[in-house]
């Protein structure tokens, strides 16, 4: 009897056969001497227009450019951070809110779900910009950020961690139940540790948007790398170059992300029963 364990994807997906792994090879050949072939173009085209000449990629041999993209680094990570704890409070609020039983409390956290989710992030960067000074309330700039961006997310949280309390078994709260355990200590002692577990990998990959919606932070002149990368812009009017290597620095930090997710998601226990045993 094998205990090699099946992933959920084995499960549900039957590896292909020998046509369709012919197929998928020629489509990725062609797809690869397509790309080759743009990237050939576009970057003939970039020498033709002299954005390859080496003036504006000498920045980069200086230590100051460095510093400051770091800097703005800094300020992205310190800002997705929080963003990221807000939204995850705002979004177990939000998902208590609506499986309490309570019509009310459920209407309410339904409507704000769904408009948290419906309206662009962007949008409640220029609320909180435009609008809530004319209330008499002076924010930080990295307020401005934070609170715009996690608001935004906080939707999309409230409804994973509903996922995630779905998917634990019914009878765990019924036995939890039956030993006397009051409503609230079964949901927090037994309930949502189990929730949590579940979509551990699809939080961590919710704060790859939440990165990517700091790069709005240019609205309210926040430091962030992507601000600081304007600067530099500005100072060596070298777009190309500098927009190419942050680009590929906010390719690096979602990757990272994502592999912590893959690497969560691993350590939980999302797989298929094992082959031979019985539930």
């Amino acid at each position: 009897m094998s205990d090699k364990r099946t992933s959920v994807k084995d499960a549900l997906f039957e590896p292909p056969g020998p046509k369709t792994r012919r197929v998928i090879r020629i489509a990725t050949v062609v797809s690869l001497a397509a790309i080759a072939a743009l990237l050939w173009v576009v970057l003939r085209r970039f020498y033709e227009t002299g954005q390859l000449d080496a003036r504006y990629w000498s920045v980069f041999t200086r230590w100051t450019t460095w510093r400051f993209l770091g800097k703005g680094l800094l300020g992205t990570l310190e800002a997705a951070a929080v963003a990221g704890v807000v939204a995850f409070t705002a979004g177990f609020l939000l998902m208590v809110m609506r499986i309490s039983g309570n019509r009310i409390l459920g209407y309410i956290s339904t409507a704000l779900i769904e408009f948290t989710r419906g309206v662009p992030t962007l949008l409640f960067i220029y609320f909180f910009f435009l609008v809530v000074p004319k209330f008499g309330i002076k924010l930080p700039a990295f307020w401005k950020v934070c609170l715009p961006v996690s608001i935004s997310a906080c939707g999309v949280v409230a409804e994973v961690l509903r996922s995630g309390v779905n998917a634990v078994p019914k009878g765990q709260k019924e036995a939890a139940q039956s030993l006397g355990m009051l409503p609230h200590s079964v949901f927090l002692k037994v309930v949502f540790p189990q929730a949590f577990r579940f979509v551990i990998p699809a939080l961590i990959s919710e704060l790859v948007i939440v990165v990517k919606d700091t790069t709005f932070a240019y609205v309210v002149n926040f430091p962030d790398l992507m601000q600081n990368a304007k600067v530099l812009i500005s100072n060596y009017d070298a777009l190309l170059s500098v927009y190419l290597v942050v680009a590929l620095i906010y390719i690096a930090i979602n990757w990272l992300i994502n592999r912590a997710s893959v690497a969560a998601a691993g350590r939980t226990n999302r797989y298929a029963v094992p082959a031979g045993k019985k539930q």
